[in-house]
């Protein structure tokens, strides 16, 4: 009986054993975390990072990509922990499943704990409020940091009346050159700091105006896609651009009585007539309920009376005059056949204005001299095909220079094929070719006198009509010592002006 109970008993236990070897107990599974550790600043990988979890696992450290593994991690819900000297403490929750791998990323932020920002930059030089800087400027500054962080610059800099600011980011010394700045412009720079770590810190704002551009006396415009822009440039050929590239502006003429500087500009659907001043700045809507309006655009022309203070300009078959502070627009003259005025010149004694009229085309053109009250006072040439234009008086207003296309050529394009320059002369009531010694295949257009009317200046070009265009100045042979009397003063430039 004794040995048949210690059977029993024995038999018991095995079977135990054996029904405990089948089961597994809540906890016993395990999963797998990695992941990575970055700076939240600019998401590079941050190494030797410290990574353990609540409840615990092992602690592991991330390697030079910022990554991290940990096996054998009980399944269950865990809050993982990066620390690193620097940075601020970052948790992170993940869920461990059987045999799964759980993935964390953690973007630690830098802390600012105990760090003490830059100090103010002090803007050394320019000095505030320095002129005559030149145009490739070296600005210096000073600012340092009692951590030895490593800091930061920007320049911020904007011209004055103008809210577009340039940002010059990235600057890891305390000076940078500023390269291609305006003449005569006035700009405003700050420079800030930055550690890295804590907020900005700005400088104060200071200013600084450029040299002047002293012997500008070239005004011409430049093609820049589909918009015209206007320049001033002088006789070594230096050139500043004086209207902005976003906008449509063309024909600059120029009045050294008031020193403003007027020109058409694209107006939404209609071109009005605008000035400023001679480095591009003040600008001023003149007309505004009758724009300049003619059978091209391109052709279209105006002139400034002696003291600046009044301009005319054609629209359709109207001439019309306006005061340069856009009040006091009046009609004053009225073409007789329905002709459309292109040009017009204003005699520097105020006493007449002459006109180039053309019909729709641009063609049948006519040139005659009015007085400023609307009365014909002579005819100056008609009565043949092709095209014409560039009217301009001499200073006594007994000569006018203008343009003629001898081969009278027309067609819808208004195409120029052999465009010269005539001299009309008011005491003998004669026109005759001026002989510029014009290349063969090529048109001058747009001439005017110099200012001491020794000269003339003209914008020559193939008459394919596409290529490039140049400014021109002819000098007679009596007034040449070099013996070359044209001499290329632009290129890829039209419309001149010369005051």
């Amino acid at each position: 009986m004794k040995n048949t109970y210690l059977k029993i008993t024995l038999l018991t236990l095995f079977l135990m054993l054996f029904s405990c070897s089948e089961e597994k107990f809540t906890g016993e599974d395990y999963g797998t975390v990695e992941g990575k550790v970055v700076s939240a600043i600019d998401f590079k990988p941050l190494a030797n990072v410290k990574v353990f979890s609540n409840p615990n696992t092992s602690i592991v450290f991330t390697d030079d990509e910022g990554k991290f593994v940990i096996n054998n991690v009980k399944v269950g819900d865990y809050s993982f922990e990066a620390q690193k000297e620097g940075y601020i403490v970052k948790f992170e929750a993940a869920t461990v499943n059987t045999d799964k791998t759980s993935k964390i990323v953690f973007e630690l932020k830098l802390s600012t704990t105990n760090n003490k920002p830059p100090t103010t930059p002090v803007l050394i030089k320019p000095l505030d409020n320095a002129t005559d800087q030149t145009l490739d400027l070296n600005l210096t500054w000073t600012a340092t940091d009692i951590e030895k962080d490593s800091l930061k610059y920007e320049i911020s800099l904007r011209k004055e009346n103008s809210d577009d600011v340039v940002i010059y980011p990235n600057i890891s010394k305390t000076n940078f050159t500023l390269k291609g700045l305006n003449y005569s412009t006035k700009y405003y720079w700050q420079v800030s700091v930055s550690d890295g770590i804590n907020p900005v810190v700005l400088s104060a704002v200071r200013s600084f105006t450029t040299t002047a551009f002293s012997s500008a006396r070239f005004l011409f415009v430049k093609k820049s896609f589909e918009n015209n822009v206007i320049y001033s440039g002088d006789d070594s050929g230096t050139q500043l651009r004086l209207t902005s590239l976003d906008v449509n502006s063309w024909r600059p003429r120029k009045n050294n009585q008031i020193k403003k500087i007027a020109f058409i500009r694209a107006s939404g659907a209609q071109n009005h007539i605008y000035t400023m001043n001679p480095d591009g700045s003040g600008i001023f809507k003149v007309t505004n309920s009758i724009p300049i309006a003619g059978f091209n655009s391109d052709f279209l022309n105006f002139s400034w009376n002696t003291s600046g203070s009044q301009i005319i300009y054609p629209y359709f078959d109207k001439l019309y005059r306006i005061n340069s502070d856009g009040s006091g627009l009046t009609k004053i003259y009225q073409t007789p056949n329905g002709k459309f005025i292109s040009e017009c010149d204003w005699s520097n004694d105020g006493s007449k204005i002459a006109l180039k009229v053309n019909d729709s085309n641009g063609y049948n053109a006519e040139i005659y001299v009015i007085s400023t009250t609307g009365v014909i006072l002579s005819q100056v040439w008609s009565g043949t095909t092709g095209a014409m234009g560039g009217l301009n008086f001499s200073i006594t207003g007994q000569k006018l220079v203008f343009t003629r296309d001898v081969s009278g050529y027309e067609d819808a394009n208004y195409r120029q094929l052999d465009t010269r320059v005539f001299q009309y002369v008011f005491s003998s009531n004669t026109a005759s070719e001026i002989s510029l010694e014009k290349p063969a295949g090529t048109v001058d257009l747009d001439v005017r006198y110099s200012p001491n009317e020794a000269e003339l200046i003209i914008m020559n070009t193939s008459n394919d009509g596409v290529s490039t265009k140049n400014i021109v100045k002819y000098t007679p042979a009596a007034n040449t010592t070099t013996g070359v009397s044209r001499t290329i003063l632009f290129t890829n430039a039209s419309m001149p002006d010369w005051e």
